[in-house]
């Protein structure tokens, strides 16, 4: 079995905007969390980002402009030396869609990430600057620290096994 660091993605891999990044030229990846990334990733960590997109469904971006958002974090990241498995999003939103499983505090793409890759739960950790993230991270077995929005991930480290 896997393990894994579950991240969401606004706030702890790139800066927080206090709503939604709707442009990718506001897309501002947080250099800061290379160092702490690459040592979990060298830890035997799968880096897996788990983040809700509701702008999406409130049309004020595009599926196109959160690619390419999500293109440059994994390029960004990869040229640091640090893999990204893979970035699940769900583009719901209750205004919207009403609810759903996937939607942060949800648990389904977490749940999904675990069954794809094999992942050990009780091994793994989920890093989210929301309580919306420690909730889905508990429901789906994974131990959630919560941090301050763009605060270095180095400072937490020290919570991983």
């Amino acid at each position: 079995m896997n393990k894994a660091v579950f991240l969401d993605r606004d706030g702890v891999l790139n800066k927080e905007l206090g709503d939604y990044v709707c442009k990718f030229e506001d897309f501002c990846v947080l250099e800061h969390n290379f160092e702490p990334l690459k040592k979990l990733q060298d830890s035997g960590y799968l880096l897996i980002v788990i983040t809700n997109q509701g702008g999406l469904a409130k049309g004020w971006y595009t599926p196109e402009t959160l690619k390419q958002m999500h293109d440059h974090l994994i390029e960004t990241y990869s040229k640091q030396g640090i893999r990204i498995t893979e970035a699940y999003y769900c583009n719901h939103h209750p205004q919207y869609n009403g609810n759903c499983l996937c939607r942060k505090p949800g648990s389904l793409m977490l749940e999904k990430a675990i069954a794809r890759f094999e992942i050990d739960a009780s091994k793994s950790y989920f890093i989210g600057d929301r309580e919306r993230d420690v909730i889905a991270g508990e429901a789906a077995g994974v131990r959630g620290i919560l941090i301050d929005s763009d605060q270095p991930i180095g400072e937490v480290l020290g919570l991983i096994a």
